[in-house]
């Protein structure tokens, strides 16, 4: 039998969030060691349940949960979610405008599939959360990367997002608040992609899955909120605000002017259709959640466990010679940056792959999230506080070390190395 090769589809689809590194870190499992895992957002691990009023509703409705729901989703939830879009201000919702999938990701790529031909572009932010990139490539289009300046806080750079809008360019991915970066975009900013999308008649595709994940008294504005007229697909789900990762409930809404879209809604209905409906039992955890107490309100605060786990991170990472960091607003991330004077580095994932098997601490490097060099990682901090003090720790023990190799290279070492900075 011929060799039986993947889709060429494949070629530029990267989730290194579980990848090649975290392949390692399983056989290390496996082979009885212990890994501190700061690479993915995954909540429940981390002593972060969901909260008790859902997993009760959830599981009352279990008896209703047995048949298909209408492929857009049961009614309670997606009337829930309707008036959640009323309090942020987001007009001419209706419940015809709401999608229920299985989390916000699988909404992302029946969106991208929907939206895109061969060859259609999709302007996605640098760095990203991968699965904008991936779900492009999949659905035939090709994702051009929009600069996100760290030298601004990491803020998208409008003149650069300007700049790659070209003929072929659908739509403009934002991630706010952000991921990988945990930055929250002012008003101001946002105001600016949408006059960018209402001169160049495009889709704002607005990923929204951290807007309650929120630091320092910090504000989010849902996207939608700030124009009428330019279509825009806002994405959410229970994951984060809600720890419910695994209950695979996510929403999607489109608002704004909705006339000239009406084929392009009836793909995605067509998509919606196709997958008969997402995961009930986990859409009856929506109304309740939406509707009931906050209690991430109680993590992000002054005290809070999310909180103390940020500025202990961040405390501990800056005090690393050589890696500085823009301080996260919002989300349960922060992505540093290593000095490439301090620490070249030709080829960041087998930089962290080195870095797991000396430290068992299992991290994901800066090209993991579309980021053109090779000096930047994610943290992840959700972590108890001991185990953040033991993880960057360890890192900090290794980086000193590189440090001490790299000082001790040979002269043509160093050569190779200054060249290989100035190139990052």
């Amino acid at each position: 039998m011929k060799p039986l090769l993947k889709s060429t589809k494949l070629a530029n689809v990267l989730y290194d969030v579980r990848g090649p590194i975290v392949d390692a870190a399983k056989q290390m499992e496996d082979e009885g060691q212990k890994i501190i895992k700061l690479n993915i957002g995954n909540m429940a691990p981390f002593g972060f349940d969901a909260p008790e009023e859902i997993q009760q509703d959830m599981i009352r409705n279990l008896p209703n949960s047995a048949g298909y729901s209408d492929s857009k989703g049961i009614f309670a939830a997606r009337k829930a979610v309707m008036h959640y879009t009323q309090q942020q201000g987001i007009a001419g919702v209706t419940l015809d405008d709401i999608y229920l999938g299985n989390g916000a990701s699988e909404l992302i790529v029946m969106a991208t599939q929907a939206l895109l031909n061969d060859g259609d572009e999709l302007l996605v932010p640098a760095p990203d959360y991968p699965l904008w990139t991936a779900a492009t490539s999949l659905a035939g289009g090709q994702p051009v990367h929009y600069l996100c300046d760290e030298t601004n806080g990491w803020l998208p750079d409008l003149a650069d997002m300007r700049a790659k809008i070209g003929p072929r360019t659908r739509g403009i991915v934002v991630i706010n608040p952000n991921n990988p970066t945990g930055v929250l975009y002012p008003d101001e900013l946002l105001r600016g992609i949408v006059q960018l999308a209402r001169e160049h008649d495009l889709v704002l595709l607005v990923d929204e899955v951290y807007d309650k994940v929120l630091y320092d008294g910090v504000r989010h504005t849902a996207m939608a909120s700030l124009s009428t007229d330019v279509l825009t697909l806002t994405f959410n789900s229970l994951s984060k605000a809600y720890r419910s990762c695994g209950y695979r409930a996510g929403w999607m809404v489109l608002s704004g002017d909705k006339s000239a879209a009406r084929d392009y809604i009836e793909g995605l209905n067509m998509l919606a259709n196709l997958k008969l409906g997402s995961n009930v039992p986990g859409q009856w955890a929506i109304q309740t959640a939406l509707g009931g107490y906050q209690s991430i309100h109680d993590l992000v605060k002054e005290g809070g466990r999310l909180r103390r786990q940020r500025d202990l991170a961040y405390e501990l990472i800056t005090a690393i010679p050589g890696v500085s960091c823009v301080k996260p607003q919002a989300a349960l991330y922060m992505f540093p940056r290593l000095d490439p004077q301090m620490y070249p580095i030709a080829d960041d994932r087998q930089f962290f792959m080195e870095v797991l098997r000396a430290t068992r601490v299992m991290l994901v490097q800066g090209t993991g999230f579309n980021y053109p060099d090779h000096q930047h990682f994610r943290i992840v901090f959700l972590p108890h506080e001991d185990d953040l003090r033991e993880a960057i720790g360890r890192l900090a023990k290794f980086l000193e070390q590189y440090r001490v190799r790299h000082a001790k290279a040979s002269p043509q070492d160093k050569v190779a190395a200054k060249k290989e900075a100035a190139r990052a």
